[in-house]
């Protein structure tokens, strides 16, 4: 319904791999400046990789569509995932042929006084 009334949809499923996932949780557990963000049940969540890989693929084909694909985003590298988003972003807006609004006739004889 809203790419029928113009709304342009993006997608993005960043993809980490398992062992960037273990080296990104060790090093929370190593720097005392990310241990914040440790959760102790991610391990626990950990062990079902597989069935959230499945899931994931499940959704991502049920949900895709000719106007609103997902983009599958490549996430071990956080600056190789941003330059992708960042094309992505500045491709969709490209073709978007943006424009200003016309400028009414009558705006161009009205003056603004002091």
């Amino acid at each position: 319904m809203l790419t029928e009334t113009g709304t342009t949809i993006i997608k993005c499923f960043l993809h980490i791999s398992k062992g960037e996932q273990k080296k990104r949780l060790q090093e929370r557990l190593d720097d005392p400046e990310k241990t914040w963000k440790f959760n102790p049940g991610d391990i626990k969540e950990r062990e079902l990789w597989p069935n959230y890989t499945q899931t994931y693929e499940q959704a991502i084909k049920a949900t895709s569509s000719k106007h609103a694909p997902w983009y599958i985003v490549p996430a071990d590298s956080k600056t190789n995932r941003n330059l992708l988003i960042s094309r992505l972003l500045l491709n969709t807006l490209k073709n978007l042929d943006l424009r200003y609004p016309a400028v009414p006739a009558e705006y161009k004889s009205i003056k603004i006084q002091d």
